[in-house]
Parts: C-alpha cells; sequence; structure tokens
C-alpha cells in the first residue's frame, strides 16, 4: 500500500490503558505511524505512551477536550501530508485488527469519511449501557433528519478520512463532544460518509468524562450545537 496512514490517538488520563492500546494498533499489520495527543493528563499518560517507543507524543499544556485534542492531530496530519487519519481512542475499545476493514472504502474511493459502528451488525459484542444507547439513537434519527445521512453510531471514536477531510477538519473541527456535530459538518459539506462494522469492547481503564448528569448536560449541548451547525452555510465549495 502506497498510502501514508496516520492513527491519531487522543489521550486524557488514559494510564492504564495507553500501553495496551498502542500495542493494539500495531496489531493491523501494516504501515502506519501514531500520533498520541496527551492532553493535559494528571497521570502518567505521556511517560507510559514515551517508553512504548510505537508513537510520537504531543503534549498539550492544559485539558483542552476531545475535540482540540483530535484537530491536534489532524493538523499534524494535514502538515505531514498523510493521505489517511485515523482516530483511535485511547482507552482500549477499539480493535486494531479491524484498521484494514476501516480504511478499506477510503482506498476503494467509495467516501470521504469512514465510521466504525457496532451497531451495524448484531452480535455480542459491547454496545454501552441502556441510556447511552438511547442517546445514540436519537443522534441517529436526528442528524437523518438533518442530513438525510443515516449513521448507525454517531458518537464513535473509531473513524478514519482521507486527504480532503483532513484538511478540511484540521481547521473546521468541533470542540467540546465532536463526533456527533462532525457527521453534520461532513454531510453539509458534501463529504461521503459510509459506516462498516467494528466491535467494540468495554473501557480497559480510567473513567469515561460523560457519566451520571453529565450525560443529559451532554446530550441537550450537542442537539444544539447539530441544530447550529445545520443552519449555517456551506464551508466547502463543491464544483
Amino acid at each position: 500500500m502506497n498510502h501514508r496512514v496516520l492513527v491519531i490517538v487522543p489521550a486524557y488520563n488514559e494510564a492504564a490503558s495507553i500501553a495496551t492500546t498502542l500495542q493494539d494498533i500495531t496489531s493491523a499489520e501494516m504501515p502506519l505511524d501514531i500520533v498520541v495527543v496527551n492532553d493535559g493528563s494528571h497521570d502518567q499518560t505521556s511517560a507510559i505512551a514515551r517508553k512504548v517507543q510505537q508513537a510520537i507524543v504531543i503534549d498539550l499544556p492544559i485539558n483542552v477536550g476531545i475535540g482540540a485534542a483530535v484537530q491536534t492531530g489532524m493538523l499534524y496530519a494535514a502538515r505531514n501530508r498523510y493521505d489517511i487519519a485515523i482516530q483511535f481512542d485511547g482507552d482500549g475499545q477499539h480493535r486494531g485488527d479491524e484498521i484494514p476493514a476501516l480504511i478499506a472504502p477510503l482506498l476503494e474511493g467509495r467516501c470521504d469519511a469512514v465510521i466504525g459502528s457496532r451497531f451495524m451488525m448484531k452480535s455480542a459484542g459491547f454496545k454501552s449501557t441502556f441510556a447511552r444507547r438511547l442517546g445514540i439513537r436519537i443522534f441517529e434519527y436526528v442528524n437523518l433528519l438533518l442530513t438525510g445521512v443515516r449513521i448507525t453510531d454517531n458518537t464513535s471514536g473509531f473513524r478514519a478520512y482521507n486527504n480532503e477531510a483532513i484538511a478540511f477538519l484540521s481547521e473546521h473541527y468541533p470542540s467540546d463532544f465532536p463526533e456527533p456535530e462532525i457527521v453534520v459538518l461532513l454531510a453539509k459539506n458534501k463529504f461521503r460518509i459510509v459506516e462498516v462494522y467494528a466491535a467494540m469492547r468495554e473501557r480497559q481503564g480510567g473513567v469515561s468524562s460523560i457519566g451520571g448528569l453529565k450525560s443529559l448536560y451532554y446530550m441537550a449541548k450537542v442537539l444544539i450545537a447539530i441544530c447550529m451547525t445545520a443552519l449555517r452555510p456551506r464551508i466547502r465549495s463543491v464544483l
């Protein structure tokens, strides 16, 4: 494969899982580079990631959130002219051996962005809590209404983008909890999005940033954000 592939691993206090995550990524058995964006962690995330010696580590001085962390990775990918950028969360929930299947639609030229969905097949894999599944279903129907594109796992942190999407997202990446909003942003700007099935594990360490009453705040904030994104003028001119 002649394409240059970068795996972006945003990580905030993921000392318990970052080493196994980096080792798991290499199970893809394909040439790729890895960049860990340490989002102002208070634990040993950065030191452990460096010790593994399988990734470049970028340390952000403060915790700026998942959106800015991933955008940092996108800027790195754009400036270093990668053909494909993969978002791969640092909590151990994704599987490195599924990377080839994730990027296959990009290599075939069928799309600009791919989302790995745990809901495309009925399986015994980890599906998250009932409350989160309900929220994900709400995002599915709201985004379908706003864009006409059905995405079953709008919150998935396992995604891949081609070089056009990389350049776009390096400048226009949403903040806070961006995954559902990105679907609307890309669809509105005429990027082609597809899903592939991807199994998901339970978190291998650390604590989710969304839980309890925060989940209600998250739902309200993201729903407002995606509606506002849908109302904004298109950014990208498409011939």
